[in-house]
């Protein structure tokens, strides 16, 4: 699919282990659209392993995840015995979305300002509901997706972007940039709105992740978190521990030996923010707890509730929003 200044990844999610408690609604299987900030392996594969010390905290090793360890993905996902899915799962399967990080930061790349970033996201969501309705077309019928997190908490924005005093919220974040995160945020939902009309049959829930997130950050001592929230974990000093020329796993010649110069912290269990870019497996654990019961979706629906359990079996025809 060709959508304007976004890198996005088709993923099945086969994930070799129980990440949870076993989910009721059992989906055969689930497909997820996303940046890496959910993509457990689709860049690696096409663009080389993510290096050490990814993966550390769960995998002990890289496994195409840009994090410690396990994403909010895989906390959703379930346990799959064959590499490809059947052609009858695709009408049954949960289709999960998680874009936008990369519409937005790549404006800024290009030396977008703000309100040039904010007049293009119309369009983007325009090709994301072209996206949405392919998906519905060959039958799929059950939708889960997340808005946009709090970017301007992001170590990769705030150190290339750098912003005054006053625009900067008490806990480190940069107000412009996560002002551009909401907007996109209300203009999604908007979107969402009208393809529950366009699309009845489909059961399509907007999960409210910016809220999540935004509360974990402002609160992180709160929830067993260190206070320096928007410091990364992973990288290669400075203010926010964050290089972009020398990313989380860079290396560098001494003495004839190649050595990590952007190593993890010593304990990523306590961090928010992994690389500067992803989360960390423990922010995402707990980010996944707080949207698993509903609370924070539009409607609020629990990955285990009767609705959610009507659309997984296919007969979505009886719940209408």
């Amino acid at each position: 699919m060709s959508w304007v200044v976004i890198s996005t990844v088709l993923t099945v999610i086969m994930v070799p282990y129980p990440v949870t408690e076993a989910k009721k609604c059992n989906f055969p299987a689930i497909f997820n659209f996303g940046d890496s900030n959910s993509d457990t392996g689709g860049l690696s594969a096409a663009f080389g392993q993510v290096p050490t010390p990814n993966g550390i905290t769960f995998f002990h090793t890289p496994a195409g995840r840009y994090s410690d360890g396990r994403l909010i993905i895989d906390f959703l996902g379930g346990v799959f015995k064959k590499l490809l899915p059947k052609e009858e799962y695709f009408s049954k399967a949960l289709y999960t979305f998680d874009i936008g990080h990369n519409d937005i930061t790549a404006g800024y790349n290009l030396d977008m300002t703000t309100e040039q970033v904010k007049a293009y996201i119309p369009n983007v969501l325009d090709q994301f509901s072209n996206v949405i309705r392919s998906v519905y077309k060959e039958g799929g019928r059950s939708f889960w997706i997340h808005n946009v997190g709090p970017i301007g908490c992001l170590a990769y924005m705030l150190d290339r972007y750098p912003v005054s005093a006053a625009e900067t919220d008490n806990f480190g974040c940069a107000k412009p940039f996560n002002e551009v995160s909401q907007y996109f945020n209300h203009n999604l939902n908007e979107t969402i709105v009208q393809l529950r009309e366009e699309l009845p049959k489909a059961t399509i829930i907007y999960v409210d992740v910016y809220t999540v997130k935004y509360n974990l950050i402002s609160h992180a001592q709160k929830y067993g978190f260190d206070e320096n929230s928007v410091v990364a974990c992973c990288g290669d000093g400075g203010k926010y521990n964050f290089n972009n020329h020398a990313r989380c796993g860079a290396t560098k010649i001494v003495n004839g030996e190649k050595i990590v110069i952007a190593k993890s912290c010593k304990d990523p269990s306590v961090k928010i923010i992994w690389d500067g870019i992803h989360f960390t497996e423990a922010a995402n654990e707990w980010i996944f707890e707080q949207i698993a019961n509903g609370e924070f979706s539009d409607p609020p629906i629990s990955l285990k509730s009767t609705s959610l359990k009507i659309a997984c079996r296919g007969n979505v025809s009886s719940y209408h929003y």
